[in-house]
């Protein structure tokens, strides 16, 4: 089951957060957003399909989220959470951590943005259209 948001990148995305990536639907970005990797998303976790929503709840659930820029790839893998909200209209947000708040969309995440490729990070940053793909496999 998955889901798919389309942003784009932004000429303030740095990607040095140590602990956290997101993905916003404003259409601005500081030099303080040192997490967003891109701006302008088409959709916010409040829009995704609550089945999909369930699943990332379940206990020991496996959520990828897949970046896709200018012939760039990278797969970040995380965990799903009961505490799970989805209900921001606004971002979502990947974290290394256990925390959850209303943007998180998942938790345990083998990366942040910090970790990213920096030939992606470039792309973005030159503004380079970004698809998001949040997958989600159930405990086995």
């Amino acid at each position: 089951m998955e889901e798919v948001v389309r942003a784009k990148g932004h000429e303030n995305v740095s990607a040095e957060h140590a602990s956290t990536f997101e993905v916003t639907t404003d259409d601005w970005l500081t030099p303080a957003g040192d997490c967003i990797l891109a701006v302008e998303a088409d959709r916010a976790p409040a829009e995704f399909d609550p089945e999909f929503v369930a699943a990332c709840r379940e206990e020991g659930a496996r959520i990828t989220v897949r970046f896709e820029a200018d012939g760039h790839v990278e797969d970040v893998v995380g965990q799903g959470h009961p505490d799970l909200a989805f209900e921001s209209e606004r971002s979502m947000v990947g974290r290394t951590s256990e925390y959850v708040d209303e943007r998180t969309v998942v938790v345990g995440t083998d990366q942040a943005a910090a970790g990213f490729d920096r030939d992606l990070v470039e792309a973005l940053a030159a503004g380079a259209e970004l698809t998001v793909t949040l997958r989600v496999e159930p405990a086995e």
